[in-house]
């Protein structure tokens, strides 16, 4: 069992108080129809900072579940502790305060044994990304099996070959699956400079062209940290039929602190 690291500190550690949290932000957020998304981007900031950007991802992800009927959530977030795999599966059950998130196994093993990627729970021991998603799906879609993948090589080369894997994967133990992405975006400049950086790679996202995107990220030197997972949900997306991407909340954390000086910068982002 992987038990929580940042409950407490990123979230609340009380149930109660974690739901109705999630709760609020999730009424708050109106996505309209978006039809049959296939894949997601949500940040992965304290909620206080973030959430309520989260919120929009996670009602869109209520929406599509309720048409597509998904088996399992990949969740990929990067690595911020450089430990670990390059890019690392964890096959164990994770732990929140809204109870258990089950992994599924057989699809985590198969994801595991294909080329370049590992089978690896150091890279998650003290890694917040992908935890911090975790109660928003609970909350937002109930028991599900997940998961739990951590890039540390955020290489385009490494996000094709992570994308080819879980086709591959969910193909030969058939799955449905969907692909949720944890990144925040630009840290630590003004916001201008932040939206100057990220708009640009997010509207290449717009016609799902992961390659730009990747390519603008570098170039821009935006600090967004899960580049590599968005990648991997842009492609994905693409080749489960997606049409396009669109972008339902930009913010930053200068909205609630109102210090727009030095922010971090988050996005919701769904593919269809």
């Amino acid at each position: 069992m992987r038990k929580t690291v940042v409950a407490g500190q990123f979230y609340p550690s009380d149930p109660k108080e974690l739901e109705a949290m999630i709760s609020k932000q999730l009424a708050k957020a109106d996505v309209g129809a978006l039809g049959s998304c296939k894949a997601f981007v949500a940040p992965h900031a304290g909620y206080t900072y973030s959430g309520s950007v989260a919120g929009y991802t996670y009602a869109a992800l209520q929406q599509a579940h309720a048409i597509s009927k998904f088996n399992t959530f990949v969740v990929i977030g990067p690595n911020h502790t450089g430990y670990g795999s390059p890019v690392a599966v964890s096959l164990e059950d994770w732990d929140t305060p809204l109870g258990t998130v089950k992994n599924d196994r057989e699809l985590s093993e198969t994801i595991a044994s294909m080329p370049d990627i590992s089978a690896d729970e150091i890279a998650h021991s003290l890694e917040h990304s992908v935890e911090v998603q975790l109660p928003f799906i609970q909350k937002a879609i109930g028991q599900v099996n997940c998961v739990f993948i951590c890039m540390g090589d955020q290489s385009y080369q490494s996000s094709l070959a992570l994308t080819n894997a879980i086709i591959g994967a969910a193909k030969m133990r058939k799955r449905g699956v969907t692909v949720i992405a944890s990144s925040d975006f630009n840290h630590y400049e003004s916001a201008d400079v932040a939206k100057k950086k990220d708009i640009p790679a997010i509207e290449s996202l717009f016609n799902l062209d992961a390659e730009t995107f990747h390519e603008k990220i570098l170039k821009s030197a935006d600090s967004a940290c899960g580049y590599g997972p968005i990648t991997v949900a842009a492609l994905f997306a693409r080749r489960m039929g997606a049409k396009t991407g669109t972008l339902l909340k930009y913010a930053n954390s200068g909205d609630v602190t109102n210090d727009y000086e030095r922010v971090v910068a988050y996005a919701s982002i769904v593919f269809s």
